[in-house]
């Protein structure tokens, strides 16, 4: 099937513009329509012809197709703004938020609380950009996720690329699967450290348990919540979550802010060039809801309010930028060289409430697990499962394969119980491909040649892929680096007191 398709329902020929409802001119891709053709680009790079999915909405015949035309959809369960920004704070405050002040340490104070508006700007940007293309696109596909976006620029784009798009597929899955499976790696070990801390001093005499033997303990509740079958079920998990790492992040800024001017050692504005990419590395990681912008824009009930000066996207990526930066800059200015790879680390294990912030934000981060590990399993289940014909065997094999995922994320936890590192490594390698790389790629593949006036729109996805670039190759070799002298200097679990 030819992946060209024109506005979905029209009839009309490709052109290099369309009139928008208020008259004026926009560019849309040069693409050669096929007529009356509706299609849904997969996850999987397959081009569908199917009913769309996406919420009905009203279209003029004298009109193109965007998803804001009627301003008000009527689509089930749609989220209005308050909900819309709840889910995209959630998505994007997690371990990341937490291991700011790491962060700082590896990149200085002043140099931390600088680099973090300027990192959080592209982001955003790349944010924004990536809802622009989805309206743009979505006039001749139904477009339902990040990856299918993606996938969707190279089959629709300029003809001598299309061919890639299986290619390119696969490469952008990869590193989808890599992204989640490195999140839940970190959850193994975050959870277990802050159990240990809490329990260790909580306990009368403690317990001489290890970082390892608790997180072979947690191994079962991880596969129980994991064996949960639809994301619709968790839904409950997600909110109870999201409470519990409310009330634990207050008590955390209570710990940082109450005795910051009795700050034993100075801390230096500017930490040498060595530990930057480390810093870029953990600040990208931290930057993990790109994926979700598509999927919160199409379901709010008034679509207009998620983008804009002031909509929903700049209003929670502002608060979000605002937390990193005041987590980062008080956390490393309060604990200084001794900051761990999780600010809780630093919390006093031996009062109740540092117990508590530690326990409950062990237990959102817990719940949180099953989210993370979802993706892969959605990706790479149905490929194995579709070989067998019993409804039985092919149950038995998916929670097979769930189980061997959940062991595979517990041992790399195991080889490497450092949070810090973990971090960097995936914000890195998998986080700077999926934020600030593939998306540049795709806006030039979706406005070629139309790059705007003075090739501003080329030159900025250039700026934009140079630094992710940067980014992958000297963050990831930096954290590479970091992991070789980790287990050069005896891997060892980072010790504690209960002081």
């Amino acid at each position: 099937m030819d992946p060209s398709v024109t506005k979905r329902g029209s009839t009309s020929s490709s052109s290099g513009s369309s009139k928008s409802s208020n008259g004026s001119t926009k560019s849309v891709p040069n693409i050669t329509p096929v007529v009356d053709k509706q299609v849904f680009i997969g996850d999987d790079g397959k081009v569908i012809e199917a009913p769309p999915i996406s919420a009905p909405v009203k279209i003029e015949e004298d009109k193109p197709f965007t998803p804001h035309d009627d301003g008000v959809r009527d689509i089930e369960n749609a989220t209005n703004d308050c909900e819309t920004l709840i889910h995209l704070l959630k998505g994007n405050i997690g371990t990341g938020l937490l291991a700011m002040p790491e962060a700082f340490m590896n990149s200085g104070l002043w140099v931390g609380l600088c680099g973090i508006p300027i990192l959080g700007a592209i982001c955003i940007h790349c944010m924004h950009t990536l809802g622009q293309w989805g309206r743009q696109l979505c006039l001749y596909a139904v477009l339902a996720s990040y990856v299918s976006l993606l996938l969707s620029s190279f089959q629709l784009g300029p003809e001598r690329v299309r061919s890639w798009a299986p290619t390119v597929g696969v490469i952008i899955t990869t590193f989808l699967i890599i992204t989640q499976l490195g999140f839940c790696c970190v959850y193994f070990v975050f959870v277990a450290q802050n159990l240990r801390q809490a329990f260790e001093c909580m306990i009368p005499g403690g317990t001489d348990l290890s970082q390892l033997e608790y997180m072979a303990i947690i191994i079962i509740p991880i596969l129980l919540v994991c064996y949960i079958p639809d994301l619709k079920y968790l839904a409950p998990v997600s909110l109870i979550a999201g409470v519990i790492q409310f009330f634990g992040l207050l008590i955390t800024f209570y710990y940082i802010l109450r005795d910051i001017p009795e700050v034993e050692e100075k801390v230096p504005g500017f930490a040498g060039w060595s530990g930057l990419p480390l810093y870029f590395g953990s600040a990208i990681y931290a930057f993990e809801g790109i994926g979700l912008v598509l999927p919160l824009e199409n379901k709010m009930r008034t679509p207009r309010s998620f983008g804009g000066w002031q909509g929903v996207l700049n209003t929670g990526m502002l608060t979000v930028v605002c937390l990193y930066a005041g987590m980062g800059f008080f956390g490393y200015l309060r604990y200084g060289s001794t900051v761990a790879g999780s600010i809780t680390l630093n919390l006093p294990a031996s009062e109740t409430l540092g117990q508590v912030v530690k326990i409950l934000m062990a237990i959102a981060v817990f719940l949180t697990y099953p989210l993370m590990f979802y993706v892969p399993i959605e990706i790479l289940t149905p490929s194995l499962v579709k070989r067998f014909e019993s409804k039985r065997t092919k149950f038995l094999v998916e929670y097979a394969f769930r189980t061997v995922l959940v062991l595979l994320t517990f041992v790399l936890a195991a080889a490497i119980p450092n949070i810090g590192l973990f971090i960097s490594l995936i914000g890195a390698v998998a986080s700077t491909t999926l934020a600030l790389i593939f998306p540049m790629i795709t806006e030039i593949l979706t406005f070629w040649p139309d790059m705007g006036k003075y090739n501003i729109t080329l030159i900025k996805a250039i700026i934009i892929m140079i630094i992710g670039f940067f980014g992958f190759l000297v963050g990831g070799a930096s954290s590479i680096a970091g992991i070789i002298q980790f287990f050069v200097d005896g891997s060892q679990e980072p010790p504690f007191e209960c002081y």
